[in-house]
């Protein structure tokens, strides 16, 4: 669930050798599967862990981490970096931000959740992004583009070689992908 190298372990000992006996560590997500996602570490007393909390033991310490945060701290990383200058505490959590889909949800949410997780980020570096509006009855997923890709020459190639084939490989249950943005460049584009 969660890595932490060994130096950072070295320095958390030393911080909880300083606490209260029977103190561990905590680490938390605010706000999981949002944008506004942060994550934390403090400490945690015994009186503080709950049933419901999932234990992560290493040698000398454990990491305790509520119910809500731990989908979203899954392959996650602490580490401890010294360099000349200072030394900082790092904590990589790739999926604090991303929205969580139950199998079982609707079509629509699922299409949307892997394109905000897999395409978007892509498009976001030209300003744009992507979202279906709706799944037809015949199995096609339409497309609606905003931002950087509205006005874009190169759509057509995003949507048949990056955004089509990653869904239809995704969920087979899909014929293919439409597009209802307007493209034609003009006033509503976004440069």
């Amino acid at each position: 669930m969660i890595a932490i190298t060994k130096t950072a372990q070295e320095h958390f000992v030393q911080l909880l050798s300083q606490q209260e006996a029977g103190t561990q560590i905590r680490v938390f997500v605010l706000n999981p599967g949002t944008d506004n996602a942060e994550c934390g570490i403090t400490y945690c007393a015994p009186y503080e862990v709950t049933v419901t909390d999932t234990e992560v033991k290493f040698s000398k310490l454990s990491v305790f981490i509520d119910a809500i945060s731990a989908p979203y701290l899954h392959n996650s990383e602490i580490d401890y970096i010294v360099n000349q200058l200072d030394a900082q505490l790092i904590l990589k959590a790739p999926h604090a931000r991303t929205h969580t889909i139950n199998d079982n949800a609707p079509l629509i949410e699922r299409v949307n959740a892997l394109l905000e997780v897999e395409i978007n980020p892509k498009l976001s570096q030209h300003g744009g992004k992507v979202f279906v509006s709706k799944i037809t009855t015949t199995g096609y997923a339409i497309l609606q583009f905003s931002g950087g890709c509205n006005g874009c020459s190169m759509v057509n190639i995003t949507i048949k070689n990056n955004i089509e084939k990653e869904l239809l490989h995704k969920f087979p249950e899909l014929k293919g992908v439409k597009d209802i943005t307007e493209h034609h460049h003009g006033k509503h584009s976004f440069y």
